[in-house]
This record gives C-alpha cells, sequence and structure tokens, in this order.
C-alpha cells in the first residue's frame, strides 16, 4: 500500500492533536476552558469569599483574597462596559485575566495562578507613569479599581 501526500497529511494531524492535548478541555497552552458565570461563582472557582466593593447593574466588583495573594474580581453585564472598564484601568498598568463579562485584577503571579483555574486571557496595562508616583509608595492604588 502507497502512502499518499494526504494520508500523511491527516496521519500528521491526527498525531498533532493528541500531542496538544486538544479536546481534552484546556487551550492549547495548558489553560482550562474558561470560566462563567456570577462574581460569586466565579470567586468560588478560586476559593476566595469576595467583599463586595460595587454593587451596581452594570458591574459587580469585589476585593478578593486566596492563596496566591489578593485580587479585585468585577463582573460586567455587558461586553461594551466589561473593554470601557478595561480601558480605562489599563492606563494605569497592572495584569488583568479577562473573561466573558468578568476580569480579575493582581500582580502579574496573582493573575497567573488564577488563568489556571478560571482560564481566560492575559493582558497588561501600559502605565504612564515615570517611574516614581511621586507619592512615595507603590502604585496598587492607582489602577482604576479601589483595592480597599
Amino acid at each position: 500500500m502507497r502512502l499518499t501526500r494526504e494520508r500523511l497529511a491527516a496521519a500528521g494531524a491526527v498525531v498533532l492533536l493528541a500531542l496538544t492535548g486538544c479536546g481534552a478541555g484546556e487551550d492549547p497552552d495548558g489553560a482550562p476552558k474558561t470560566a462563567t458565570g456570577s462574581l460569586e461563582h466565579l470567586a468560588g472557582e478560586v476559593d476566595c469569599k469576595p467583599d463586595i466593593q460595587t454593587d451596581a447593574d452594570e458591574l459587580r466588583q469585589a476585593i478578593c483574597r486566596n492563596g496566591d495573594g489578593r485580587f479585585v474580581l468585577a463582573t460586567f453585564a455587558t461586553d461594551r462596559g466589561q473593554r470601557e472598564w478595561l480601558n480605562q484601568a489599563k492606563d494605569y498598568g497592572g495584569s488583568y485575566l479577562v473573561g466573558p463579562k468578568w476580569v480579575a485584577v493582581g500582580e502579574a503571579k496573582v493573575v497567573t495562578a488564577l488563568r489556571g483555574r478560571l482560564g481566560g486571557t492575559v493582558e497588561t496595562g501600559t502605565s504612564h507613569h515615570s517611574g516614581s508616583s511621586g507619592g512615595g509608595g507603590s502604585e496598587d492604588g492607582h489602577s482604576g479599581h479601589h483595592m480597599g
């Protein structure tokens, strides 16, 4: 039996899918399928009891703390509201884990750990600060969201 180019390509595709783990409920880079749900559901997925700071129809925002560290978790009524919030917040720098109608914000190592449980996409803000906040402290309180 002679192997044709088409058969070789098909066999190669099957091997590639098996090696990358596609179809196993994970992204090719190892992150789980992106979580969805309410703020309380998402907080439960990462073992955090949310301290609600904002409870409005268009935005719910809480401070969370778990074994990975401290972060802000926000849920949005619309995709547009989420994107507008992100666009403003990202002007201050920081690391953002973005899912459908939710965002988790924290230090890069915390966001990376959360991604391992919630999936999503990591986005990085663009700080326009010159290296000194003028206040002698960190920029934690200048991230476009209240960390309490």
